[in-house]
């Protein structure tokens, strides 16, 4: 597969919980700059986060040290640290980057552009059609009967909104409305990061059990706090069951740490 000419990192991604502790380690600069470029390696093979060579032979450690020009033990300290803290999975003995492909999709302006050409090349067929049908149908007709992409797109979006926001009321007993311009903001942020309606539900089916029947908690069964920028530690996170009007939980509410794209 050709490479890739970027790849996503967010900007405070050193203000994340793993990197904060890597630095505290020994050869925590080498171990960091191993880090990154492992993922620009990632990018550059564009095989999904995993690193087979020709798809058919892993990469080992000692391969990475000839590639990154780093001594073989510094290499295998960082592998076991990144393996440790979730950000590398060992499979079969095939080093992989979990959920490579969900935060190296095309960001949101490019989706929205290949989502323009797709819906125009429609907007044409369509408009073709009409004519075809019928020599009196003007381009004005056809343009009345073709929906145009800003529509499509708002259908689409709204569907997801709604689609979210009814579980969340199902599951919670809240009374969400799914179009306010704060839950809109908060669900499409984490859309554009290439999260899918599974990935919701599983978050709320997931904090509901462990938070509904806690009544310090259970107030945080809503949109900004469940999808926002928790959302991806609260969908990767096992579950830890109910908890009980006078237990603890596990979750934390409230602001919380941005977590680097691949971390």
């Amino acid at each position: 597969m050709a490479d890739v000419k970027w790849i996503k990192i967010t900007t405070d991604i050193f203000d994340d919980e793993k990197i904060l502790l890597i630095e505290s380690m020994p050869s925590a600069d080498s171990i960091i700059v191993i880090w990154f470029k492992l993922l620009a390696f990632a990018g550059k093979q564009n095989n999904d986060g995993v690193f087979l060579m020709s798809n058919r032979i892993a990469f080992t450690d000692e391969m990475l040290a000839s590639i990154f020009r780093r001594d073989v033990n510094v290499i295998r300290l960082a592998l076991r640290t990144f393996e440790q803290f979730g950000m590398i999975e060992i499979i079969n003995n095939v080093i992989t980057i979990p959920n490579w492909n969900k935060h190296q999709t095309l960001d949101a302006y490019e989706k929205k552009k290949q989502r323009d050409r797709l819906y125009q090349a429609e907007r044409r067929a369509n408009q073709r059609a009409l004519v075809e049908k019928s020599s009196d149908t003007s381009s004005d007709t056809s343009s009345d009967v073709a929906i145009s992409e800003e529509e499509k797109e708002e259908d689409i979006d709204k569907e997801i909104y709604i689609s979210i926001v009814e579980y969340l009321n199902e599951k919670a007993g809240t009374k969400y409305k799914p179009t306010t311009a704060k839950t809109k903001s908060v669900i499409n942020g984490r859309l554009a990061e290439g999260f899918k309606l599974e990935d919701f539900k599983t978050v709320i089916d997931k904090k509901c059990a462990e938070w509904i029947n806690n009544e310090q908690m259970a107030k945080y069964l809503r949109p900004e706090t469940l999808f926002g920028t928790k959302f991806e530690g609260y969908l990767n996170a096992k579950q830890t069951g109910r908890s009980g009007n006078n237990g603890q939980t596990t979750g934390n509410h409230g602001s919380a740490p941005k977590i680097g794209n691949y971390i």
